[in-house]
């Protein structure tokens, strides 16, 4: 394996455990997630909460997307899948923007992620 194909795995992992975690976390502690996420929506309330529970399950399901790939040597398919994927951090940041959310978490957090993720998608296909 190249010390390209190595950092790309390297970083895909690291996102894939990251995105389950922050998944793990919208189940477990919503408020702080969605802290986290950029905004703060009343988690008192049961259908804001079943709306942070899907994003859980969501987040949990793509890392363990990747992860199966990573694990699967699917080198090039999983530079793509996470192509595609940096629809969700970008579209993050504009949700986060259009509500009202911190901007510093828009841009810092999921901005950062989406150029993360392109940089790591780059690599994978180029292994």
């Amino acid at each position: 394996m190249s010390i390209t194909t190595t950092i790309a795995y390297v970083l895909a992992g690291a996102l894939a455990a990251a995105i389950i975690a922050i998944g793990l976390r919208f189940l477990v502690a919503p408020r702080v997630a969605a802290a986290g996420y950029g905004v703060s929506p009343d988690v008192a309330d049961e259908s804001v909460r079943a709306y942070l529970s899907v994003k859980g399950v969501r987040d949990i399901a793509t890392g363990l997307f990747v992860a199966i790939l990573l694990v699967n040597g699917a080198t090039h398919l999983a530079g793509w899948i996470m192509l595609a994927a940096i629809v969700i951090p970008i579209a993050d940041a504009v949700i986060v923007l259009r509500s009202g959310g911190a901007k510093a978490i828009a841009y810092g957090v999921h901005v950062g992620t989406a150029a993360v993720m392109l940089v790591t998608a780059a690599l994978l296909l180029l292994a």
